[in-house]
């Protein structure tokens, strides 16, 4: 197709490969292009960024649209947890999801009513709609009713109606369908969606994660919805009148939109700083509290605050979380602008080899030499301004799992502490216990840093445990209080405590013994590409780096090596 002239809806235009979707549709001369986001306020920002890097672009040539495209149109811009609170709603998006499909549900739907209004040629799906509908946790609803079940409580028939609401499948099937007979009815020529492998490119060892369980039923929800959204565009692809159907997935982390100083927000709120004094910590008895009726902590009245790197709608990640999951083994990242160039080529009719509908085993969107090459620039950036603003952008625990943020910041302490991996391996685990702890006690601001975003802090005691307003691990699931045995205590410090206890800080120096004896078996007359991680790799251990300590330790120690670069 050639795309001068032609009406482009991008759906997801917001985010980081919307925008670079968009940007690329300018160099084709498209007619107009229709950016949309699932909040106004996104939608208006994209086409107001898109005006001012293309001023010569017509006044209505950006055109802003925002809602949720996966309800009917009286619902676009409702949030999810209202329409579900209320019975008449619910009952109504049971009947969208579960009747026939029809002419009515099909008109009254928020995709068919936007398709009709601009009627576009093209349509480019940058919405990542595995997360949109797996994010909604059937696991969680069905635990739930279970509990209104066993408890005959009065709420089992709301819960029951959320649980039918939440059914992945129905969802993801009727989405297809509104997609085909809406784009159909437009006159839609060619359909290109971005989809996901829902783990990065990284297999069933992946050490990223939403919960204990590795990996957890949530992400490989994620996963199975996409691999479904996949077959249903690979039959749409062969449905003589639908759209010339497509599908770009890329297999690693996409990066990047800015590098920057300055407020760390989650769900676009700021995280609040919390401090917990050692002589108000918790004593650890026989039960754990997971939500208190008087706080175990005090505010603080400040906001995190750190250098950051915003991936878009895939989040805002620290230096160190951003070099854990870019690291070589890790989830690696592919930038938006190279999976806009494979759009782009598709569309023209070109063959990238990236099109799973066109060869389902081998088009997935690899790690890319460029993204490996802007790697340490990005890197540099990300340490310029640590040291421009005084911080260390070590973990927000948002890529999660929290035993990622929890070895960040072990790291971060055996390096602020130690300097060296040379002086870690030499010092006695009791004399790292006591001089970390130390540091733990007088640093307010690193305490707080390290509690406010959920993850305790385990005193050297075993007993005594610093918190924040929120704890993610253990996870909350219905039950306030849990009991507190050697062996849970063990697991929850294991998956995501900061863990001061002399056998965790052993544990960590046998670790560094290891990668310094493994290193040093190189020969030193070894130049080849054969080696890695050579003792140029870790600066001939003369430093600590949290993000590529971590990196290794979930390549090597913990086994979530992926498989193919």
């Amino acid at each position: 197709m050639d795309i001068q002239n032609k009406t482009v809806l991008v759906l997801g235009g917001w985010g980081l490969v919307g925008s670079s979707i968009c940007r690329k549709m300018m160099e084709e001369h498209a007619r107009r292009i229709i950016v949309t986001s699932l909040l106004e306020s996104e939608a208006k920002e994209a086409v107001a960024q898109l005006r001012k890097e293309f001023p010569s672009a017509g006044k209505n040539f950006f055109i802003p649209w925002w809602g949720n495209i996966f309800t009917r149109h009286e619902f676009k811009d409702v949030p999810r947890e209202q329409l579900l609170s209320n019975s008449k709603t619910r009952a109504a998006l049971i009947d969208d999801l579960l009747d026939e499909f029809s002419v009515d549900v099909l008109h009254r739907s928020a995709v068919w009513k936007l398709l009709q209004e601009y009627k576009p040629q093209l349509v480019v799906d940058c919405i990542n709609s595995a997360t949109a509908i797996a994010y909604q946790d059937l696991f969680a609803v069905s635990r739930e009713v279970r509990k209104s079940i066993k408890n005959n409580a009065a709420t089992l028939v709301e819960q029951t109606e959320r649980l039918l609401a939440t059914q992945y499948v129905p969802q993801l099937i009727r989405h297809v369908q509104l997609m085909y007979r809406s784009m159909h009815d437009a006159g839609t020529q060619i359909y290109i969606k971005i989809g996901t492998s829902g783990t990065g490119g990284m297999g069933l060892n992946i050490p990223y994660t939403h919960s204990e369980e590795r990996p957890s039923s949530v992400l490989l929800s994620k996963s199975a919805v996409a691999g479904a959204h996949t077959l249903l565009l690979f039959l749409m692809g062969r449905t003589p009148d639908s759209p010339i159907t497509k599908e770009i997935k890329p297999t690693a982390a996409i990066a990047w939109k800015r590098i920057a100083f300055g407020e760390i927000r989650k769900r676009g709120k700021p995280i609040e700083l919390v401090d917990c004094p050692p002589d108000q910590g918790v004593k650890l008895d026989r039960t754990l509290k997971l939500k208190f009726d008087v706080p175990a902590w005090k505010e603080t009245k400040k906001t995190l605050k750190s250098v950051f790197i915003d991936t878009g709608e895939n989040g805002t990640f620290s230096r160190a979380e951003f070099e854990a999951i870019s690291t070589p083994g890790q989830m690696e990242f592919v930038t938006p602008e190279e999976i806009a160039d494979s759009v782009v080529f598709e569309i023209k009719g070109g063959n990238t080899g990236h099109d799973i509908i066109n060869a389902l085993d081998n088009a997935t969107l690899s790690p890319t030499y460029r993204a490996g090459f802007l790697f340490e620039n990005a890197l540099k950036q990300l340490r310029l301004l640590e040291q421009e603003h005084g911080v260390k952008s070590v973990a927000f625990e948002m890529l999660g799992p929290p035993r990622l943020s929890k070895l960040l910041y072990e790291a971060y302490l055996l390096q602020s502490t130690f300097g060296s991996m040379n002086a870690v391996s030499k010092t006695s685990s009791k004399e790292i216990t006591k001089r970390v702890e130390a540091i733990i006690r007088q640093d307010e601001e690193l305490r707080s840093n390290i509690i406010s975003i959920g993850i305790p802090i385990l005193l050297s005691d075993g007993r005594t445990m610093l918190r924040g307003k929120e704890i993610k691990i253990p996870p909350y699931r219905g039950e306030n209080e849990l009991n507190v045995s050697e062996k849970s205590l063990n697991s929850w410090a294991h998956d995501g405590w900061v863990d001061l206890r002399e056998e965790n800080w052993e544990g960590w120096k046998a670790r560094v013994k290891r990668i310094m004896n493994n290193t040093t078996k190189i020969p030193s007359g070894e130049t080849s590409s054969r080696q890695f991680r050579t003792p140029l790799y870790w600066d001939n251990f003369e430093d600590i780096d949290p993000g590529k300590l971590v990196g290794w330790i979930f390549s090597e120690e913990e086994a979530g090596k992926r498989m193919k670069a």
